[in-house]
């Protein structure tokens, strides 16, 4: 066998393992398709590319590998089958429900957030190893989102936490909040760490995804918990995916790490990216 035929085995043996990984990777975690099947639908028909699991395992987005939108993989499978369902926020009490995870994935538990929601934060800034994030947040539209990521800001969750999916031209998005994610290129288990708990869609009617929308990564209906995503372009999304915040600084940051690239592609052409985006503290202020 000649030098160029034993490269060519060794790269198609590369690709089948990496295949087979991702298979089963998928039949461990549909939870991840924060975008899943209806990103594949949005995709074929703008004929851009299949789609895989954004926020996923390898944290591709979500369910499947072949839908780049961005899910989030920790199951909320075992939680749902006990019965334990999030509550929409209610305006007379000013409350959310947040639903613990029974079993569910891999998670860095801080405890649940406060029922009684705080209206009051207007900006979340994350402070990365590239420089600051500065996010305005819809508190009034998405109470149960911010409350949460409040609570989790306090309990210093996501500190030294890394975004670990980065999206394609197709799908322009960086995904975040994985506690656990190595982002690395080689870990199996990416986009599928969580706080767990889940909480409610929020401000889906007329949801868009353009250049500095902040959204949640999700596996289902209601299945949100730490991961969220930040679009530096226009992502072709189903709305589905609850939009709580715009970028008001440090979209250039994002521009950088995409020009940069990925470790390891996977079929959708997301992956960890190259230039690593280490969340150093996040702040809620009003």
């Amino acid at each position: 066998m000649s030098g160029k035929e034993r490269q060519k085995q060794l790269a198609r043996e590369h690709y089948e393992r990496q295949t087979q990984r991702r298979v089963e990777r998928e039949a461990r975690a549909k939870r991840n398709a924060i975008i899943g099947s209806t990103v594949a639908g949005v995709v074929v028909v703008a004929g851009v590319i299949a789609a895989t699991t954004l926020f996923g395992g390898s944290d591709t987005t979500a369910t499947a590998t072949t839908d780049p939108a961005p899910s989030d993989n920790a199951s909320p499978a075992a939680s749902a089958a006990a019965g334990a369902q999030p509550k929409a926020f209610d305006p007379a009490g000013g409350t959310c429900g947040y639903a613990a995870e029974a079993g569910g994935g891999p998670a860095k538990n801080v405890g649940l957030p406060p029922e009684k929601v705080d209206l009051t934060p207007k900006t979340m800034t994350l402070k990365t190893n590239q420089g600051d994030i500065v996010i305005k947040v819809s508190a009034d539209k998405t109470p149960c989102t911010i409350n949460s990521f409040a609570f989790l800001a306090k309990k210093k969750y996501f500190d030294g936490s890394k975004c670990h999916r980065l999206g394609s031209d197709q799908f322009p998005m960086l995904q975040c909040g994985d506690p656990l994610a190595k982002a690395d290129g080689k870990s199996q288990t990416d986009g599928q760490g969580g706080p767990g708990y889940r909480f409610v869609n929020e401000n889906l009617e007329g949801a868009k995804y353009t250049r500095g929308v902040v959204a949640m990564a999700n596996s289902g209906p209601d299945t949100n918990g730490s991961q969220f995503f930040i679009v530096f372009g226009d992502a072709p999304l189903t709305p589905d995916y609850t939009p709580f915040g715009t970028v008001t600084k440090g979209l250039e940051i994002l521009d950088k790490v995409n020009k940069a690239g990925v470790i390891t592609p996977g079929p959708d052409g997301t992956g960890a990216p190259k230039e690593t985006v280490e969340i150093k503290d996040v702040t809620m202020s009003s």
